[in-house]
């Protein structure tokens, strides 16, 4: 049987290969720098570039496919999911680290349709490692196979998560307390690399056994999903339900039972819904 992906696929790992050299340019150049929704979401014009370079060549190719991209999100347009062919887009996910020259930077990008993830690509530029899924198929890093730890002992566990400024003292308050509540447990240690696809590439590889987050984005989430999933990794929302792209939260684990741990200890607060922005 035909894959009828496959070739979407494979043309999105050559524009996603375009992007990522567009990024490692233009980290060699000064860096202009302009703010969004507050001081501290920053957007380049290289984010704009890099999404207008992925939107044109998908359109071309595909011009009945619907396109969720975080600077087109930005600008005033609509962030809905539809049963139609969907690609959702993070021309630079770790905008920040971009800007620091970090070295975790990455284009995201998911493909759905019918509202399922049928493959993710996240490109880590800087660190030049390319990592791939689609549904069935397993996941890889620059071709090589893999997977998550398997680590079911909270206790043993590297979580991942990110901080970031909350407007809202309530919501600072519990994103602190979460943090503290699973150091406490104890776990080996939380880390924050800045890049949520990163993050979830991370768990995927067995480098991390899990990742939490709440107020992150579709565009964020959809490219890591797929390949966490393909890993052999739990993704579900942080109530302990199932995962819901446009919820903007998530916990991906090695397993059920580190996933779960932490949902036992998350306090869990308001971040609205991508569906809902427009």
């Amino acid at each position: 049987m035909t894959d009828p992906w496959k070739e979407c696929m494979d043309h999105c790992l050559v524009v996603t290969k375009e992007a990522g050299k567009m990024i490692r340019e233009a980290l060699k150049k000064e860096i202009s720098v302009m703010q969004k929704s507050s001081p501290v979401d920053l957007v380049t014009e290289t984010d704009q570039k890099v999404e207008a370079l992925i939107i044109s060549s998908l359109k071309e190719k595909y011009p009945t496919h619907s396109f969720i991209g975080e600077e087109s999100v930005a600008a005033g347009a609509p962030s809905i999911l539809t049963d139609n062919p969907t690609w959702i887009i993070d021309p630079i996910d770790g905008t920040t680290n971009f800007v620091h020259r970090f070295p975790f930077v990455s284009v995201s990008i998911g493909f759905a349709v019918n509202k399922e993830i049928e493959f993710g690509i996240v490109y880590s530029c800087i660190e030049e490692k390319m990592y791939t899924a689609q549904k069935g198929k397993g996941a890889f890093c620059n071709g090589v196979p893999i997977k998550v730890s398997g680590q079911e002992d909270i206790t043993k566990s590297l979580v991942l998560t990110e901080l970031g400024l909350k407007n809202d003292p309530e919501h600072f308050n519990a994103m602190m307390l979460n943090m503290r509540k699973i150091l406490t447990i104890p776990v080996h240690g939380i880390r924050s690399p800045g890049s949520a696809a990163v993050n979830m590439c991370l768990v995927a590889c067995g480098s991390a056994d899990a990742y939490y987050h709440i107020g992150i984005h579709c565009w964020d989430m959809a490219g890591g999903a797929a390949i966490v999933t393909e890993a052999g990794g739990v993704i579900m929302d942080v109530a302990g339900g199932p995962f819901d792209l446009m919820s903007r939260r998530l916990i991906t684990a090695s397993s059920r039972a580190v996933a779960e741990r932490i949902v036992q200890q998350l306090q869990v607060f308001p971040c609205g819904r991508d569906d809902t922005l427009g």
